[in-house]
C-alpha cells in the first residue's frame, strides 16, 4: 500500500503532465485556428457572432412605464421603486 506523501508526490507529478499537455495541445490549436484564418480570412464576427450582437444590445434604453404627476419624474418599471410610487397602485401612473 502507498503512504500518503507517496500520492501526494504522484498527484504533483500528475498536474505537471496533465499543464505540460495541455500546453501542448492549445499550442495545436492555436496554430490551426491561425491557419484557417489565413487560408479564409476570418474575422471575429465571423466566429462569434452572438458575441457582436450581445454587445450591440447591451445599454439600450428602454421607455418609462410611469410618471409622477407632481414632479414629473419617470420610472421604466424596473429595478427597485422609487418612493413616490412605492406602496401605491401603479395604475394611476401609468403614461
Amino acid at each position: 500500500m502507498t503512504s500518503y506523501k507517496e500520492l501526494l508526490k504522484q498527484r504533483e507529478a500528475l498536474e505537471q503532465q496533465i499543464n505540460e499537455a495541455r500546453r501542448q495541445e492549445l499550442a495545436g490549436a492555436i496554430a490551426q485556428v491561425r491557419a484557417l484564418d489565413a487560408e479564409y480570412g476570418l474575422s471575429q464576427d465571423d466566429v462569434f457572432p452572438a458575441a457582436r450582437a450581445r454587445s450591440v444590445s447591451s445599454g439600450t434604453k428602454v421607455a418609462p412605464k410611469y410618471r409622477d404627476p407632481a414632479t414629473g419624474q419617470t420610472w421604466t418599471g424596473r429595478g427597485k421603486a422609487p418612493k413616490w410610487i412605492q406602496n401605491q397602485d401603479r395604475a394611476q401612473f401609468v403614461i
